[in-house]
């Protein structure tokens, strides 16, 4: 039996620098940070006394003996691509789908971290995110960046560049300690209500035909600005809350789907209050906002949004790795997967 735990990311500045037809034109860069919740995957060999080769929980319960009745694209696909057969999978995490954290590549980093494990094979985290950005992007064509899978699969605070050449390079911001520590008190979580699939937001603004990519030269150009708030001592921290409100408010004009009327509504509340900025995680159209909030404002922003769910959270930098190992006798069965 196989445990992996992958945590979830929130990215700060960059969003959609990552995507493939923008950093092969211009170079690409984010900032992001993993933080401590977790997506879970259990798998085993399934026992041969069912008349099912495979049995999968997520939100469903699949039972199946080949691949093409796999409903879940990317099992299925690394199913596949890793030929693996007879297993039983659990997904369980802390937070939930859709949301704008990158659950969906935790999921295919900590799966593939699993499924490598279960064949008594070692991934690093390089293979792990190269294979999880072709498992999401390629074999199962969804639309989206490459910022998820690498975070997930690397973990820490870090500015991942995109480069022209198709490669990228993940480099940890070296934060001071205590300036860190302080980063992480004046973030603030909450939970908007509202779900929905990053691919399916990613295509709607793509829809549109709109030329974004000056707004996304802009957000670009903030990544160096934000880098140099926290690497520098003699910077005033609180200008990464203000550089937040400025790379939302690019955001907002990449797409008609990444905000709606009611967020853009917590949002002003937010502010109002006292944050200095903040944005919504992830694509667009739902999921979490996180708020930069002085010390001395932080009550009164937490009663401005006191009917949304305040998700405490601290930063980590472990990135996916095996929880527990144990190794079984396999015997494949004839025929089924």
């Amino acid at each position: 039996m196989i445990i992996t735990k992958t945590p979830f990311r929130m990215s700060f500045f960059g969003g959609g620098t990552d995507m493939e037809d923008f950093f092969k034109i211009y170079g690409g860069a984010v900032i992001s940070s993993t933080f401590d919740k977790y997506c879970y995957v259990t798998v085993r060999h399934l026992p041969h006394f069912f008349d099912w080769s495979t049995h999968l929980t997520y939100s469903k319960m699949e039972y199946v003996n080949s691949y093409d009745e796999i409903q879940h694209p990317a099992i299925r696909n690394a199913m596949q691509m890793l030929d693996m057969h007879d297993i039983r999978l659990t997904y369980d995490a802390d937070l939930p789908a859709r949301s704008g954290l990158g659950t969906s590549s935790s999921f295919a980093v900590g799966m593939l971290n699993a499924f490598y494990a279960l064949k008594g094979k070692y991934a690093d985290k390089k293979k792990l995110a190269d294979q999880a950005i072709y498992l999401e992007r390629v074999l199962c064509q969804e639309a989206g960046g490459w910022q998820d899978q690498i975070a997930a699969s690397f973990g820490g605070f870090n500015r991942i560049n995109f480069n022209k050449d198709g490669t990228y390079d993940v480099l940890p911001v070296i934060i001071a300690p205590e300036r860190k520590k302080q980063l992480d008190d004046n973030l603030l979580m909450f939970f908007t209500g509202f779900t929905r699939f990053s691919s399916d937001v990613q295509k709607a603004n793509a829809a549109g035909h709109v030329d974004k990519t000056k707004q996304k030269l802009e957000m670009l150009a903030l990544v160096d600005d934000a880098e140099e708030v926290l690497v520098n001592n003699e910077r005033d921290l609180d200008d990464f809350g203000r550089l937040l409100d400025h790379t939302w408010k690019l955001k907002r004009q990449t797409g008609s789907a990444v905000t709606t009327s009611g967020i853009d509504e917590l949002y002003a509340r937010g502010i109002k209050a006292g944050a200095l900025g903040g944005k919504l995680l992830g694509a667009g159209g739902g999921g979490f906002l996180v708020f930069y909030v002085q010390p001395e404002k932080k009550t009164a922003v937490m009663d401005a949004m006191r009917d949304l769910l305040f998700v405490p959270f601290h930063f980590e930098d472990g990135g996916s790795r095996v929880l527990y190992y144990a190794a079984e006798d396999y015997l494949p069965k004839d025929g089924g997967i």
